[in-house]
Parts: C-alpha cells; sequence; structure tokens
C-alpha cells in the first residue's frame, strides 16, 4: 500500500477545495434534524438519495440490515411516527418506505473495475439528549441547533455522515482512476451499539480486504492530530430490566405489597458492587432507575436501563454474567416478577499494525497534520460498534483500522453543549479519499 501519487494527490486537493462549503451545509443539516437509533429514515434518505445520484450501487432496507438480528427497536408506533416526520421534513417518501421497520442502515458500492473491496464505516445516529439553548453555543447562536426535543448530534455523527457523503462525491469523480470497489456503509444505531451486527448480518463486509473507520474527536482533541489506530475497545452488553410487583395502600395494608422499586433499588446498588476483573478494564454502569406511582402506594414497578463493558469480550461476559445474577436475586430477595432485555451489545477489537502504517504515510504526506502531533495508536477508552465490523473484515483474512481526526471540542462528547471545529471536515474527506486511492492503485 503506496501513498498516492502526486497529480491524484492534487486532483483530490482541488475537489475538496471545492466542496468544502457543501460538506459543512451538510453536518449542519443533519445536526439541525438528528435521529436517534432505528429512526435515522431523513438521514439515511438523505444520504440514499445523493448516492444514487453520485452513481453508487445503494442498498438499504431489508437488503442492508438483517432484521433479525436487531436489537433495542422502537415501538412500531414511534417508527410511524418517525417516518412521517422525516417525510414532512424533506425525506424523498419512496426512500423512507423502504426503511420501514427501523431499516436505516445504507449500504453503497462504487464499482471500478477489477480488484480489491475496500469498505469505510460512517455513523449516523444521535443521542437522547436535549439540546443547549444558550446563546453562546454556536449551534444554536447560529440558528442549526437541533429541532427535535431530547435528540440532538453531541458525538460527531452528523460530521461522519457529512465526511462520508463529501468522500463518496470526491470518489465518482475520480473513479476512473480507481481499480476495484469501494463500499460505504453509512451505520444506524452505533449508539447503544445495535448497528453493525445487523448489517453484518445482511452482508456488509462480505468479500470485503480492508476496512477503515473514522471518530471526530474524542481522543484526539487538537486540530492538526491524528490517532491512525485503536484498540482495546470496550465489549459491551446494554440492558434493561423491569422489575414488577403487587401495589398496595402504603399506610392500611403496605403487607399486601410487593414492592418493585425496593428490588431495583437492591439491584442497582449490588451490580454497582460487582468486583472488577483482574485481567483488564471492566465498567458498570445504571444509568436510569424510575419506578412508583405516588408517595402513598407500594411502587409495583421499576424499571432500570444498565449496562456493562469490558476490555475484552470475556471480561464483559464475566460482568454481564453476574449482572443477570443479581438482578434476579433481587427479585427474589421482594418476591416480584422481573424481565431482562438485552438491548445492544459488541465485542472488543484492535487495529491492525499495517493499517496503522499505512493511515501514518497517508497523513505524513498531508500538511495539515503537525509534526509530533500524529500518533500511531491509543487504546480507545469506550464502545464503538465499529469493532464488530473490524473483527469481521479480520476474520475472513482483511485488515482494519480505526482513526481519530484531531478536532477542537466546545464541550466533552454527550453533552448538551457539544460541539466541533468544522474545518476539520475537508480534511477528513481528503484522508480518506487518499487512502482510497492509495488502496485502490
Amino acid at each position: 500500500m503506496k501513498i498516492p501519487k502526486l497529480e491524484d494527490v492534487l486532483r483530490i486537493k482541488a475537489i475538496v477545495d471545492e466542496i468544502s462549503t457543501q460538506i459543512v451545509k451538510d453536518r449542519r443539516d443533519f445536526h439541525a434534524f438528528p435521529e436517534s437509533g432505528w429512526t435515522e429514515f431523513r438521514t439515511a434518505a438523505c444520504v440514499a438519495a445523493r448516492l444514487i445520484d453520485l452513481g453508487f450501487r445503494v442498498k438499504l432496507g431489508p437488503e442492508a440490515v438483517d432484521s433479525e438480528s436487531m436489537l433495542g427497536v422502537p415501538s412500531d408506533s414511534k417508527l410511524d411516527n418517525r417516518m412521517a416526520r422525516a417525510k414532512a421534513e424533506g425525506a424523498d417518501p419512496a426512500l423512507v418506505d423502504k426503511m420501514r421497520g427501523g431499516l436505516t442502515g445504507i449500504v453503497a458500492d462504487l464499482v471500478c473495475g477489477d480488484g480489491p473491496l475496500c469498505a469505510l464505516r460512517f455513523d449516523m445516529d444521535a443521542n437522547d439528549i436535549s439540546e443547549s439553548l444558550d446563546p453562546e453555543h454556536r449551534p444554536f447562536r447560529e440558528g442549526f441547533a437541533s429541532c427535535h426535543e431530547n435528540t440532538m448530534h453531541a458525538c460527531g455523527h452528523d460530521g461522519h455522515t457529512a465526511i462520508g457523503l463529501g468522500l463518496a462525491d470526491v470518489l465518482a469523480r475520480i473513479k476512473n482512476g480507481l481499480n476495484g470497489t469501494v463500499r460505504l456503509i453509512f451505520e444506524p444505531g452505533e449508539e447503544g451499539s445495535r448497528g453493525a451486527a445487523p448489517m453484518v448480518g445482511a452482508g456488509a463486509v462480505q468479500g470485503v480486504s480492508r476496512i477503515i473507520g473514522l471518530h471526530i474527536g474524542f481522543q484526539a482533541k487538537k486540530l492538526g492530530q491524528l490517532i491512525c489506530g485503536t484498540g482495546n475497545f470496550l465489549a459491551t452488553t446494554k440492558f434493561d430490566v423491569s422489575y414488577t410487583g403487587i401495589p398496595a395502600h402504603s399506610g392500611a395494608a403496605p403487607n399486601e405489597g410487593k414492592n418493585a422499586l425496593l428490588a431495583a433499588a437492591c439491584a442497582v446498588l449490588n451490580l454497582h458492587a460487582i468486583s472488577r476483573h483482574a485481567k483488564g478494564t471492566s465498567r458498570v454502569t445504571v444509568g436510569k432507575l424510575t419506578g412508583g406511582q405516588a408517595r402513598n402506594v407500594i411502587p409495583a414497578n421499576a424499571f432500570i436501563q444498565a449496562e456493562t463493558r469490558g476490555q475484552t469480550t470475556e471480561i464483559n461476559d464475566y460482568l454481564f454474567s453476574c449482572a443477570r445474577r443479581i438482578v434476579k436475586a433481587a427479585a427474589g430477595m421482594y418476591d416480584v416478577d422481573w424481565n431482562l432485555r438485552v438491548v445492544g451489545e459488541t465485542g472488543s477489537g484492535q487495529s491492525d499494525p499495517e493499517m496503522i502504517e499505512f493511515a501514518r504515510k497517508i497523513a505524513q504526506d498531508m500538511d495539515v497534520f503537525r509534526s509530533g502531533e500524529i500518533i500511531d495508536y491509543c487504546d480507545f477508552g469506550g464502545t464503538d460498534d465499529f469493532s464488530h465490523l473490524m473483527s469481521r473484515v479480520q476474520d475472513q483474512g482483511g485488515l482494519g483500522t480505526y482513526i481519530m481526526l484531531g478536532t477542537t471540542l466546545a464541550s466533552g462528547h454527550h453533552t448538551d453543549r457539544f460541539d466541533f471545529d468544522e474545518s476539520v471536515l475537508p480534511v477528513g474527506v481528503e484522508l480518506l479519499a487518499r487512502s482510497v486511492s492509495a488502496l485502490l492503485k
């Protein structure tokens, strides 16, 4: 794998300069209309329409997502509501209808003759967070803040999707200089670790020999910085727990009640008391606990949203096994019914040294990355189910890496004031376009 020739580099750079305004415009559009996992109907429809116009072979709906593998899918009524909303906000109704049931993933191929198949992943979903309305928050001040309640792009996936579309535009224009096939994977439901497995189940990485994932910011917090490879993604299991007891008058007949909220509280305390694993990083978090009806009623219901994470799949499996035992035992202590539902999961992953070195060579040939700020590798310190896509490519003999692209952040990821320096967007497009040009020469 070599760096592109000078004439190819100049051609790519000229195209990126030409479309840089459009890339930012796309990011702001996606930011204003965020959609959470399995409801990305408008986002996916806009992406699919552009890719079709650019000459990509586009798969969506059941061709791109295996419905049997989906976890954490919203109710039918919510999906129908979000489909209608997407159409009202300008999405092509015919494309939206093809994604009925939350099948919002896209697999798009640009066939450039004989040669290898390389893939790039871009996540599209937003977070369940209400965006800040502070005038100092740039998206609000400049008029592109989220118009959807309790939903915002607080992790940069709007930027990732915009980079993916910019890359598609560049590749369509340099197609005649490539040999092989480029596959762009636009993934729904990455938050909650839900999107990768169903797309793999539908064949998204079948035949792929090289795969690249990219994330803005995270551990690369300075413009001009690049982390070429990432490893030790935290494997995770996301799960919901429901406890169901019996209500009763808290003064007159407390003995007739079965207290579901006490069972949940007992579970929460003991989940956080699970012994950490000696072989690596381990995490247990209860992010939400709700329950009960009124102050004078024995609570007959309680609900928990929780997750386990481990440096390896083995560690995470240990944590989740302990969590399930605790959830069941807490129900037994208070004589209530319980139900545990897994709503997302993914394994760990590791970038390949060969692809890390490849990314370094591409970056070193770009003057935007500052001396000493091209970093070969770091532990991710979190979860991204790109690790599942990459691991499946590696299982079939291919190679992959996950790049973190540096940019200045206004606030931390998953906060209501998250924003980033948009000048990083054309940089990401150029970096990936150069990478594809080198891989398919």
